[in-house]
């Protein structure tokens, strides 16, 4: 009890931590749902590249404002724009809680967005070099 106060932390309750515990847990359901968005921009994006790419060898090509190059461009950066706004309210979010309780544990949703931010950079090379 005298090192807590010691070192300025106070112990919580026990439904003041299951409380902490749902905010902490609501923080990562958000963050997953921004990664389901972004995954499903950024596949999008690449699979209307990809369509689009084998219907050009079949027939003539047309010239339009936005053609699928530029549309998927823009898809996949929005995914991975959307990923990286979340990530960094994510890990404002939880610093938050780190304030609180520096024991929070490590976010997996974290490393889930940095795992599909990979795949998002990827996406977007590919479509940027066979264009």
């Amino acid at each position: 009890m005298m090192d807590q106060k010691a070192n300025g932390e106070i112990p919580l309750d026990i439904s003041t931590r299951l409380s902490f515990d749902r905010t902490r847990l609501s923080y990562d359901r958000t963050m997953m749902s921004w990664i389901r968005t972004a995954t499903s921009l950024i596949s999008f994006g690449f699979s209307i590249y990809k369509f689009f790419e084998i219907e050009r060898g079949k027939g003539e090509a047309r010239s339009h404002f936005i053609g699928h190059r530029e549309f998927a461009l823009i898809m996949i950066s929005m995914g991975l724009l959307s990923l990286l706004l979340a990530t960094v309210q994510h890990r404002h979010d939880r610093n938050g809680l780190r304030a609180i309780d520096p024991e929070v544990p490590r976010s997996m949703a974290a490393l889930l967005a940095g795992l599909i931010a990979i795949l998002g950079i990827l996406a977007l090379l590919a479509v940027i070099v066979q264009g």
